[in-house]
């Protein structure tokens, strides 16, 4: 008998790992939205220092909660690791050109949606399918 019946299969592995961080991702957007929507007191500051209004964390809680619901959605968690990763990008930049402080919690972030992107890049295959 051999030993590899009992390792997990590559597919099936890479599907938990998928899983793994989807759920943390959906976790830390849907609370970063929930403080946004709330309007803790840093935040306000953060997005008036930004200088496009208090309409624009409103907007960005919107768009990371609709990110986060896709993340734990069976096929459709690519478009929202892609959504949030676009997101996470003008954070980044956000953070460098304009706050002048440390993108780190933004590149992880981003990192993370990448790998989501990347373990689940058959969805984007079969969305643009369905679309071509």
């Amino acid at each position: 008998m051999s030993n590899s019946a009992s390792l997990p299969r590559p597919a099936k592995a890479t599907a938990v790992v998928a899983w793994v961080i989807q759920v943390l991702l959906a976790v830390a957007f849907l609370a970063a939205a929930s403080a946004k929507l709330v309007g803790v007191p840093m935040l306000v500051e953060v997005f008036d220092q930004i200088g496009v209004g208090q309409w624009f964390r409103i907007v960005t809680a919107l768009v990371e909660i609709a990110g986060a619901i896709a993340l734990l959605v069976p096929g459709l968690a690519a478009l929202g690791a892609a959504l949030l990763g676009v997101t996470m990008v003008f954070a980044v930049l956000t953070h460098i050109v304009i706050l002048h402080n440390s993108p780190a919690a933004a590149v992880v972030l981003l990192l993370l949606n990448a790998a989501v992107l990347w373990l689940r890049r058959d969805q984007i295959a079969k969305l643009w399918a369905r679309l071509s």
